[in-house]
């Protein structure tokens, strides 16, 4: 299991993932799960990958190496393909490849073909886009009304997007509100954990502001959560009892 979300913003566009990967309670690793493709000034694009590790891998190699276009004829890479809505299909034909290769092979032995993808960035000339790809290679985008994505183990990390984030959400609050959710989803299931790799874009700078790792003990993210545990338990007690009688 895996936590990954997406924000897109006005100002630009935040994509935060953990990195455990587990296949058995004796068999936990790490390994990057925010994968960052970028030509400064020209390309930005970051792919979040959950699901099986041996699916995802396949797939970033696929879009890496390149994938025919069936309607060009050419073959596009994730760094060639003139359009963040080209990268998504791109992606996309790339996920439906590996099934056809090892889809049967994975369900005979009972793995499954479990994939999801956030794919975020832009292109130059192209606006910044936000697309979650499932396991059947479609996908949806984000929107005004709905600006984040998350794949993996959301539900423990939606609520604090849902009350919080907008279009119109400062970038540096959308990354403190991002890191909020990761750490709500960690401190809930054991299969999220440290570190947490993040990349932040400024719209139509088409490179990366900010890539980073956060490792177990980094000072800010500590900070962010006492911080944000305490300002949970000062909103409990600030708030009235029930008026239904004392239990």
């Amino acid at each position: 299991m895996t936590y990954c979300v997406g924000i897109l913003v006005r100002e630009g566009l935040v994509m935060i993932a953990d990195t455990r990967t587990n296949a058995g309670l004796d068999n936990i690793a790490t390994f990057r799960k925010l994968h960052v493709f970028e030509r400064p000034g020209e390309r930005c694009i970051g792919l979040c990958t959950a699901g099986n590790l041996s699916v995802s891998q396949s797939v970033i190699s696929h879009v890496v190496e390149g994938i025919e276009n069936p309607a060009t004829g050419e073959v596009e890479t994730i760094m060639s393909a003139p359009t963040l809505f080209r990268a998504a299909q791109l992606v996309g034909r790339a996920i439906r490849e590996v099934h056809r290769v090892d889809g049967d092979s994975l369900e005979a032995q009972a793995s499954g073909f479990e994939v999801s993808m956030l794919l975020g960035g832009q292109v130059k000339g192209d606006r910044m886009r936000l697309f979650m790809l499932y396991s059947a290679g479609n996908f949806i985008e984000a929107t005004a009304d709905t600006p984040y994505l998350q794949i993996g183990e959301h539900k423990y990390g939606k609520p604090i997007l849902d009350r919080s984030v907008t279009e119109k959400t400062e970038l540096n609050d959308a990354l403190k509100l991002g890191l909020i959710s990761m750490d709500s989803t960690i401190r809930s299931n054991l299969s999220v954990g440290l570190p947490i790799d993040l990349m932040v874009i400024r719209r139509d700078a088409c490179a990366a502001d900010i890539t980073y790792r956060i490792d177990a003990g980094e000072p800010y993210f500590h900070d962010l959560r006492e911080r944000w545990s305490s300002a949970l338990r000062a909103a409990h007690l600030g708030i009235p009892p029930p008026p239904y009688g004392v239990l």
